[in-house]
């Protein structure tokens, strides 16, 4: 099997319809011999990600969660401040929640690169 990469500009581009976008190519959904138990997906390099449209108030409201698991341990994280610290890290976590939650799921958001 051979993967081809694919080069997406996020420029002006609303961050859910890129996400959907990208986990369909990840899944390799747009070649003739898919199946869901194969990873077959292309690599995905995604660039000018820091100009992608965020809609809404979701720049202020959207909060990320963590838990370190102890008792009291969650920390949530605002979406204004990951996209000064980790702004890649707002389109892997949007793609992720998009991929089949199982084994091939960490294998496909490997694959994904994301350039500023």
């Amino acid at each position: 099997m051979k993967r081809s990469t694919i080069t997406i500009d996020a420029t002006d581009r609303v961050l859910g319809r890129l996400a959907t976008e990208i986990s369909l190519l990840l899944r390799g959904k747009n070649k003739v011999d898919y199946a869901p138990n194969k990873d077959i997906g292309d690599v995905v390099k995604v660039i000018n990600f820091a100009q992608v449209k965020i809609t809404g108030q979701k720049k202020d409201q959207k909060m990320y969660y963590r838990h370190s698991g102890y008792m009291g341990g969650l920390t949530e994280t605002p979406m204004s401040r990951l996209l000064e610290r980790k702004p890649q890290d707002v389109l892997k976590f949007a793609v992720m929640g998009m991929l089949p939650k199982n084994k091939l799921r960490n294998e496909q958001i490997k694959r994904l690169k994301v350039v500023l």
